[in-house]
């Protein structure tokens, strides 16, 4: 948990960038391991909420969420509000009671296309989980097993079509690799391509980790 500790001191030292909240998007394809990752940093910073888009989503709209996290989250969030958001039950097909998301000094939002464009405007900073989409896209099938291969016929089509028109990667501050224990990660395109680069990484993101 060490490089984890670090990674979430240097979170919680940037500016905030949506109203009082520092707003952190970890991204990456269908089963890359956000959610694990999500979850692991929001325990090193000591319990920070964690919005996960598949409770923005629904069947029909798989990436049509922007207005519904505008309005329900980042809206309230960059007035230094308490959120609400209506998460989405995938099994009744239908939003379900309203939750609440304060204003913490940090937080975290996960799934795919949390770094699009749309978003980007409100995030301190950007993760990419660094798995290839067919690597991914096999666990996510072995985890969620057969009964689901049409949803993921449907989803893969989907999201190779999001990320065609509005990719993440290349604007992701860190790249992070899920290893057997822990993780390891390295800065990602936007922060490679500053020319200030070597300043950034100093005062912005811990070093490169081999575990966490």
């Amino acid at each position: 948990m060490e490089h984890l500790d670090q990674l979430a001191a240097s979170l919680r030292a940037l500016p905030p960038s949506c109203g009082p909240v520092r707003l952190i998007a970890v991204d990456g394809h269908a089963g890359s391991g956000k959610s694990t990752f999500a979850a692991r940093l929001a325990a090193a910073l000591g319990g920070a909420p964690v919005l996960h888009l598949d409770d923005l989503a629904t069947h029909e709209e798989l990436f049509a969420w922007t207005g519904r996290l505008r309005e329900q989250v980042t809206g309230p969030l960059s007035r230094g509000e308490s959120a609400r958001y209506a998460a989405y039950d995938w099994t009744l097909r239908r939003f379900g009671p309203a939750r609440p998301l304060g204003p913490a000094p940090v937080v975290l939002v996960e799934g795919v296309g949390a770094g699009r464009a749309a978003v980007r405007p409100d995030l301190a900073q950007l993760f990419w989980m660094d798995l290839g989409a067919r690597e991914s896209w096999a666990r996510g099938r072995r985890r969620d097993g057969p009964a689901q291969a049409e949803f993921w016929d449907g989803w893969t089509a989907a999201e190779t079509r999001h990320f065609a028109a509005d990719p993440s990667r290349p604007y992701a501050d860190l790249l992070v690799r899920q290893r057997q224990e822990g993780y390891k990660w390295r800065p990602g395109p936007s922060v490679t391509a500053r020319p200030d680069h070597f300043v950034t990484l100093r005062h912005r993101l811990p070093p490169p980790s081999e575990t966490a």
